[in-house]
């Protein structure tokens, strides 16, 4: 682990991302399907975030709004830019370009994202071209050694994407995002393309670059599992909204929201002899463009009541549990299962 600072790199307020619906001939706005729907967070210096969450809840989305890749609807994004925190909504391009060496990501899918027409040291060296540093000649010095950081040598240079493994690939799409001295790094879901095999090698390097290179995860992932292990904190979403939020070993052996209870019974559990009470979610995710009043979890929760379906929760920090935030009306009076709590001996 990186030195974790009390000092916040990544302030979030009120993010919102809506996407519209057209339809007919002249494509006339019917709706908006809300991927974001109003999220806070803040992520500390040198500290791992984790945001968990089902397909579709808007994990990747907010990742991408961080990083300027498509703009938000509305809301604030503060980044500490030159001992200052800055909102990056504000920033024209230039600034924005210069922001973005500090900022970089990691992406999903390693084969994808890597141009298949160029060799391997052009596509490390290409984010040191585009912001004009260096001669060529110092750009692949340059790259060598970032090749170096993630166990690949100089051989590899003049090769191309489809000749690596999926975990070279994605060593190679880590040293892209390296080649500028980042400060803060998202890393969108980036072993979830990989064997599992491998995806622990990739998690340990990423552990040690970021112990080496004083580095701020953003860890978006939908395995719980994995981001245990990988997170300082963990923030939950749920159709675009955040219900959860907490250090990552309270979260996991005290959940205050049942959707996250309902998460962690999904983790299977490698020991024969341990039984557990599983009990599974009703019903499917509602339509993000229709959300359902209220609290949107109440269709599928086994706790709601009639106030779940009328009044929407606010994110609130709990009496007694510093730095554990959760949007339930019910978080006080109910007592849900930890992934440690709810496993027995048989």
């Amino acid at each position: 682990m990186a030195v974790k600072s009390d000092k916040v790199i990544l302030k979030v307020q009120d993010l919102k991302k809506y996407f519209p619906i057209k339809k007919g001939l002249f494509k006339k706005v019917v709706g908006h399907v809300k991927a974001l729907d109003g999220i806070s967070f803040f992520v500390h210096q040198g500290e791992t975030v984790g945001v968990v969450g089902e397909s579709g809840c808007g994990k990747t989305t907010a990742g991408r709004c961080i990083i300027r890749v498509m703009d938000p609807t509305s809301g604030q994004i503060e980044y500490l830019w030159n001992g200052q925190m800055v909102d990056l909504l504000s920033l024209d391009k230039r600034d924005m370009k210069e922001v973005r060496k500090e900022i970089q990501m990691i992406f999903q899918d390693p084969f994808s994202s890597l141009d298949p027409r160029m060799a391997i040291k052009d596509l490390v060296a290409e984010p040191l071209y585009i912001h004009k540093i260096g001669t060529r000649e110092e750009r692949y010095e340059r790259v060598k050694e970032l090749l170096g950081y993630v166990g690949l040598g100089a051989e590899h240079l003049n090769r191309y994407p489809h000749e690596f493994s999926g975990g070279q690939r994605q060593r190679i799409g880590i040293a892209r995002a390296l080649a500028l001295n980042p400060k803060l790094v998202v890393c969108d879901e980036p072993v979830s393309a990989l064997d599992v095999s491998v995806q622990a090698q990739v998690i340990n390097l990423l552990a040690d670059l970021q112990q080496q290179f004083q580095l701020t995860y953003l860890f978006i992932s939908h395995d719980l599992s994995l981001v245990e292990h990988a997170s300082d904190r963990i923030i939950v979403m749920y159709l675009g909204e955040i219900v959860e939020m907490a250090p990552s070993q309270a979260l996991y052996t005290s959940p205050q929201h049942p959707y996250t209870e309902a998460l962690l019974q999904a983790i299977p559990i490698a020991d024969p002899r341990l039984q557990r009470t599983y009990r599974p979610l009703e019903g499917d995710v509602p339509d993000p463009s229709n959300p359902p009043p209220g609290c949107k979890f109440h269709t599928r929760c086994p706790y709601a009541q009639d106030k779940c379906s009328r009044e929407r929760p606010l994110l609130r920090e709990l009496q007694g549990n510093a730095g554990h935030f959760v949007a339930c009306h019910r978080a006080e009076e109910l007592s849900l299962t930890g992934i440690y709590s709810q496993a027995q001996t048989g």
